[in-house]
């Protein structure tokens, strides 16, 4: 806990006791559905919780914009993004009842007002968002892929509309077709060694027509 005030140290009460009732949580809810790996659950804040809050770096939502988060897993990003961005809307998607069975839990258990669960596949969302977030669950072709035409037009954020995508290692070759890509290296606002390669990728996308 002690690493997200010393990167967010100008959190809400409220923001800080959600932040601390996370670890109680999931390790809880971890022993019955496994979400996070044995040895992540140890360093839930650095490897999960930070790691979600680097897309809070390069970006601070504005009230009222709608994100989705695509194949969340356990949560991740969206729950501590949600946490941070009171005012914003969160949808969190993922194909694996169960994963989402434990984010129910954690949602309710934080009494989060602003987030919501789809059991689906996202290619099924008929919805459309300012930003769509995710944790490497593709490659980003086939990410593009996925979310095309789920991007509004209406502009709310001092960033372009589009994909906002966690990634590690060398991207050079993946990213090549999309020269509007912008990467922010991590390690320039963390200085542990896990970022040392992380990235958050944004990806500003045409709107549906």
């Amino acid at each position: 806990m002690e690493l997200i005030l010393k990167y967010f140290p100008n959190l809400t009460e409220d923001q800080i006791d959600k932040f601390k009732k996370l670890e109680s949580l999931y390790q809880d809810w971890n022993l019955k559905i496994n979400v996070v790996s044995r040895k992540d659950i140890d360093e839930l804040y650095l490897r999960h919780v930070l790691h979600s809050l680097g897309i809070a770096k390069i970006i601070e939502f504005e009230a009222g914009t709608k994100v989705l988060d695509v194949g969340t897993g356990g949560g991740f990003p969206g729950i501590p993004l949600a946490i941070l961005f009171t005012e914003s809307n969160f949808n969190l998607v993922d194909s694996i009842a169960k994963k989402l069975m434990v984010v129910d839990k954690v949602v309710d258990g934080l009494g989060l007002t602003n987030v919501k669960t789809t059991h689906c596949r996202v290619e099924d969302i008929n919805d459309n968002y300012d930003f769509i977030v995710s944790r490497a669950v593709a490659a980003m072709p086939t990410f593009v892929h996925w979310v095309k035409g789920k991007i509004t037009k209406k502009q709310n954020n001092t960033l372009k509309n589009g994909i906002l995508y966690l990634k590690g290692g060398d991207l050079a070759e993946e990213l090549q077709n999309y020269k509007k890509a912008v990467v922010y290296n991590l390690s320039d606002y963390f200085i542990e060694d896990f970022f040392d390669t992380k990235k958050v990728v944004h990806l500003p996308l045409k709107y549906k027509k």
